[in-house]
């Protein structure tokens, strides 16, 4: 299949999920994950209307874009280095990885000079991973509020998380739940970023408005580096 016809039946996917619940599928946007792949699938998934490109790494996202045409938002959403915030904040539209305030502190202070305000999201180690980055649940409250005390050209948009792997899509479903009751809490009307290839639908069952999806796109991830 085409990554346009992937794209057409992820789309159709996400509408039968939405259908299960009484969403609309108009509010969940796909957000193409395209580690690895060449700039030629990215322009592909870009002509066949994905709503937004996620690269992992900065320096990658720095390598295609000269190589892509068109308006397509990119989000972060692999982990930022301190020392890549520059140039983070010149290839990306939306950064969906803050996990610490330090983090946040630098992005302000590359932005305070001008009149630039980023959207980002919280990422959550949702399932208290000790290898895996992300603020625990119980620090959002306090990093949220440290964003909105400390960090004006910052703009708390979402929270996003990645669950524990497991094969069977369903249990990933209770931390799809915690993710949607912790945004609810944080006292906004927060995205939601969560769900990826295996268990994209359960996510947008349980509410989901970003989905990022990689392989059911653009097929098994090409491993050239």
């Amino acid at each position: 299949m085409t990554i346009a016809a992937n794209v057409a039946a992820a789309r159709e996917r996400i509408a039968a999920a939405c259908a299960q619940v009484g969403r609309q599928p108009s509010e969940v946007r796909i957000v193409a994950a395209s580690k690895t792949q060449p700039a030629s699938a990215i322009a592909e998934a870009i002509a066949a209307g994905v709503d937004a490109i996620g690269e992992n790494r900065v320096q990658e996202a720095a390598e295609k874009q000269p190589l892509l045409t068109g308006g397509t938002p990119w989000h972060l959403i692999g982990p930022l280095q301190r020392n890549k915030a520059k140039l983070a904040l010149e290839l990306f539209d939306l950064v969906e990885t803050i996990d610490r305030a330090e983090l946040a502190d630098r992005l302000e202070t590359l932005l305070a000079p001008g009149d630039r305000v980023l959207p980002v999201f919280i990422e959550l180690n949702i399932g208290e991973e000790p290898q895996k980055s992300g603020v625990l649940p119980a620090q959002a409250a306090a990093l949220a509020e440290h964003l909105a005390a400390r960090c004006p050209h910052l703009h708390l948009a979402g929270v996003m998380a990645v669950p524990p792997f497991d094969p069977d899509p369903e249990r990933s479903r209770p931390h799809f739940v915690r993710l949607r009751e912790l945004a609810a809490r944080l006292g906004q009307r927060l995205e939601t970023s969560m769900g990826m290839s295996e268990d994209f639908a359960v996510a947008v069952e349980e509410g989901a408005t970003i989905v990022r999806l990689g392989r059911v796109l653009f097929g098994e991830r090409v491993t050239t580096r």
